[in-house]
């Protein structure tokens, strides 16, 4: 008998719909070989949801998410929304859902796919081999903290104002999720701060290395954020597993993103102690070529490939996913993005047919 999950899904807005449809399709490509059927519950969300119930985040699309196995988020935002009210911006609900739903640990991998090499504008010498985990502290920090906003002085001039913020119990959390994950790899894990001028950072460093003596087999090291950037791109083999800040981490997982040649090749999944995993590709909604049948739609089926392997329990199925890509980029296939002298370009829906035609194989 086969096993069906319920599948909250978000298209969100921008190149979204496009991408989603592709990774459904190949996500209902997989699903017979493994015994699996997926019931999908669309909702809205980001501008999309601005503009159909005037607000980013709709009650009814966070009990939808609740009530999943799995939460699959294509893409939010868009210029026309960027002058809303923050509190009605499309990323304010992509916030709102990540607190919602307790996801407070974002997972997103850099692997160096071989036939993709030359795609990145490091040299291949540096990048070929590369395969990390940024782990990335989600739902703290100076995202969330207390007090924010722009406040008027006694002087009458304008002041912002940010706070970074966590608990030890908070990076305990991200702390123990980054161990493990780390444990699953090379065992290798750096922990990446600014213990030099900020205390935050220091409690940061603290925790994680009082946290270090239950991971025995895990080797803990820490870098200074400005270092950790700097050695992204200058020698990024030497990294298996980073745990850090919300800040940090959406700093440094954008640039181990471009390592790979392209931001439309990263993944990402989100993760709390229970419930609904939310599984999204890292960039944004590309509204410029939206529409176009030139998006990439990869990001988003490796998302899927994702869900199935953390959020679902199906790591054989994800596998068969992640190897259907590789062939197809074997094969020469490139869209836009990726493009390269003696490859064949194909958009974004002819992209997702060869997959489904590799997984029928």
């Amino acid at each position: 008998m086969a096993t069906t999950y319920r599948i909250a899904v978000l298209a969100g807005d921008g190149i979204g719909p496009e991408i989603t449809a592709v990774a459904l399709d190949v996500l209902q490509a997989i699903a017979p070989r493994f015994d699996l059927e997926f019931d999908f519950l669309p909702a809205l969300v980001g501008g999309s949801a601005i503009d159909a119930v005037g607000e980013p985040l709709p009650a009814a699309t966070l009990t939808t998410c609740r009530q999943s196995d799995a939460v699959l988020l294509a893409a939010i935002g868009g210029t026309q929304w960027d002058t809303l009210p923050r509190h009605l911006r499309p990323e304010t609900g992509l916030l709102a859902l990540r607190a919602g739903l307790g996801l407070f640990a974002n997972l997103r991998p850099a692997k160096i796919f071989p036939q993709l090499v030359h795609a990145s504008s490091l040299k291949p010498e540096v990048i070929a081999g590369v395969d990390l985990m940024v782990v990335r502290e989600l739902t703290g920090g100076i995202y969330f903290g207390q007090p924010r906003g722009i406040f008027t002085t006694e002087t009458g001039e304008q002041r912002g104002v940010n706070t970074m913020a966590y608990t030890a119990s908070e990076i305990d959390r991200i702390g123990r999720v980054a161990f493990e994950t780390a444990r699953q790899r090379r065992r290798q894990l750096c922990s990446v701060d600014k213990a030099n001028v900020l205390e935050v950072s220091q409690l940061w460093r603290d925790r994680l290395s009082a946290l270090s003596t239950e991971y025995p087999d895990v080797e803990l090291t820490h870098l200074y954020v400005d270092n950790a950037a700097m050695q992204l791109v200058r020698a990024p083999k030497q990294f298996d597993t980073i745990v850090t800040s919300n800040l940090f981490g959406d700093i440094l997982s954008d640039i181990a993103a471009m390592l790979t040649g392209s931001i439309g090749m990263l993944p990402s999944a989100s993760l709390g102690e229970s419930g609904p995993g939310l599984f999204e590709p890292v960039h944004g909604s590309a509204p410029d070529i939206a529409g176009q049948d030139k998006a990439n739609p990869l990001a988003m089926v490796l998302s899927a490939a994702m869900m199935l392997r953390y959020g679902l329990n199906q790591p054989a199925a994800a596998q068969a996913i992640e190897e259907a890509i590789t062939a197809v980029l074997d094969q020469g296939y490139r869209t836009a993005d990726l493009m390269a002298e003696g490859c064949k370009l194909v958009g974004c829906r002819e992209m997702g047919d060869l997959l489904i035609r590799q997984l029928s194989q």
